[in-house]
């Protein structure tokens, strides 16, 4: 049946393939040095973490998802506890941990299970997929380009610097979507959920174990259509069907 095709919006990271713990393996490598090179007598191995994670955040709001800003955090939080300790900073150690940031984005795309399955489920079922991620054209199509996902989104990938209410209708608006058959899956409650919620499009939170705490905000606005919350993508494809088929029956 037409009716049952749903325009489905993917978000890339921590939805279809592996990307926070990276970088949560990332800063313990950060803190890790940061504790040798101010003494863990002299310096709180969470102060440190919870500094970093307000610095990091601070560069989201004021540059987006550049990839220089996780880097530069890391120097930024150094900088902070040189001035809060008087130890004297070193070109060298603030080269490495630009390394150390950068090195992040050289790991391989890993996909969460069932990524392909579920992609070819509801391809095959007729929707039309679309990813929309957030971060730097040149790493995100890098990562897209090794998993070979391009098979399932054709041109349909949009890649934005800043991931917000804006930019996603934006996209809407400009592709023409009919909201009542469209729909957006991510982790994210900051940059997936609140923005579908928004634009009154249907929203499907993926729930993970350990998610990043700028993701996480208060929702405060009442969904017009559908809003669930799954644990595996493997769930999507019945999710959405069921969906579907009970509004078309109750209408």
């Amino acid at each position: 049946m037409t009716e049952m095709k749903q325009t489905l919006f993917f978000d890339l990271d921590d939805t279809l393939i592996h990307c926070n713990k990276y970088f949560y393996l990332t800063i313990d490598r950060f803190v890790a040095d940061m504790l040798v090179w101010f003494g863990a007598d002299r310096i709180d191995e969470e102060e440190v973490r919870a500094k970093h994670m307000e610095l990091d955040i601070a560069g989201i709001h004021a540059l987006g998802f550049q990839s220089d800003r996780f880097p530069q955090s890391f120097i930024e939080t150094y900088r902070h506890y040189a001035e809060l300790t008087g130890r004297r900073t070193s070109a060298r150690e603030e080269d490495r941990l630009w390394r150390l940031g950068r090195s992040v984005y050289d790991h391989e795309a890993e996909p969460y299970p069932h990524m392909a399955e579920t992609l070819d489920a509801l391809a095959r079922a007729g929707h039309e997929l679309h990813l929309y991620t957030g971060g730097e054209p040149l790493i995100q199509h890098r990562k897209i380009a090794r998993l070979g996902l391009e098979r399932y989104f054709e041109s349909r990938i949009y890649v934005r610097q800043h991931k917000n209410v804006d930019a996603l209708e934006h996209i809407l608006t400009a592709g023409g979507q009919d909201r009542d058959h469209t729909w957006m899956i991510g982790n994210s409650i900051r940059t997936d959920v609140v923005p579908a919620l928004t634009a009154g499009i249907h929203a499907i939170h993926m729930k993970t174990d350990a998610e990043w705490i700028y993701n996480l905000i208060d929702i405060e606005i009442e969904p017009r259509g559908a809003f669930l919350t799954l644990r595996q993508l493997a769930e999507v494809p019945d999710a959405i069907t069921g969906y579907v088929s009970g509004a078309q029956r109750s209408s």
